[in-house]
């Protein structure tokens, strides 16, 4: 939920996605608050747009793919002229639906992906160049991004002189942030090309196809033929999070499609998921979950 104080100065000049405006040097932060049910809103940037929700539901409508609910905590990045179709059915003024939409001036984001695409480029491979907002990138619960987009919106309603200059800070990351996301997306479903090109790719498929077995970070890098260290490197570059902790949000949601289609114990499921140890089974799955395995199979059974 966005704070009063962020609120205070806003004028309220319409029911449906009543728009206030925060300027800085290369990016503008606009909130919406909607305050009454309506459908098929139509909204558009003319430049690279993160849209995050703060309080309320939406249906979002995107090009031709489905409709889907859309609630605080998530994000989307669309391209410049990129049309979004809203519905809002539970809008009310006692309880307004908020999001920010933050625009990024083109010049800024193309200075980013330079330094990026550097950044995670591997000697001898053939990685494609990672481009900013070219689709839909739905981000559900990016911790990284959410504290980032909270640190932008007080950083915005704050007088500080330097504003301008810890803002631009604040957006080079959030791209980095965004583009590694759109990288992991990229290389978590890779063609066969993608494969045989770039080394990360190939261990991220390695990785999917082989969760039951022991995977360490040096089996990873020889499989890699990478150094130990380079190979850490340029995965946590390349990806946003280290070998390990990739690895486990995998076992995980092997986990969560083994709880959810059949009966047997979660010691089992462990086991089949690559967990050599049960206990840490349970700390990974409610770090990431918020809920233990056996909190969450009884949810199912509601």
């Amino acid at each position: 939920m966005i704070r009063d104080s962020f609120l205070i100065d806003r004028k309220i000049s319409t029911l449906v996605e009543n728009r206030t405006v925060f300027t800085s040097t290369h990016s503008e932060l606009n909130l919406f608050e909607t305050y009454q049910v309506a459908q098929k809103v139509s909204l558009t940037f003319d430049q690279p747009v993160i849209a995050s929700m703060m309080q309320g539901k939406k249906v979002m409508h995107l090009d031709d793919k489905p409709a889907f609910d859309f609630f605080p905590g998530e994000s989307v990045v669309l391209a410049p002229n990129q049309e979004m179709i809203i519905d809002f059915p539970e809008a009310d003024k006692t309880n307004p639906t908020q999001c920010i939409a933050l625009t990024i001036n083109q010049s800024i984001i193309a200075e980013t992906i330079a330094y990026f695409n550097d950044a995670i480029q591997i000697e001898n491979d053939q990685m494609n160049t990672i481009e900013f907002g070219a689709n839909l990138n739905h981000l559900n619960q990016n911790m990284d991004v959410d504290h980032l987009i909270a640190r932008l919106v007080q950083t915005y309603t704050n007088k500080n002189k330097s504003k301008d200059l810890l803002l631009d800070l604040m957006i080079k990351e959030l791209i980095v942030r965004l583009l590694q996301t759109k990288a992991k997306f990229n290389l978590i479903v890779p063609n066969t090309d993608t494969i045989n090109n770039n080394r990360i790719a190939f261990i991220i498929d390695y990785i999917k196809t082989n969760l039951h077995e022991a995977l360490s970070i040096s089996t990873l890098a020889e499989k890699a033929y990478m150094s130990t260290s380079n190979f850490y490197k340029s995965f946590r570059n390349t990806i946003g999070e280290s070998p390990i902790d990739f690895i486990n949000s995998e076992r995980i949601k092997l986990a969560k499609k083994l709880i959810l289609t059949t009966d047997q114990k979660l010691s089992t499921i462990a086991y089949r998921t690559g967990f050599n140890n049960v206990s840490y089974f349970n700390r990974q799955f409610k770090k990431l979950e918020n809920i233990t395995p056996k909190e969450y199979r009884s949810r199912l059974s509601q």
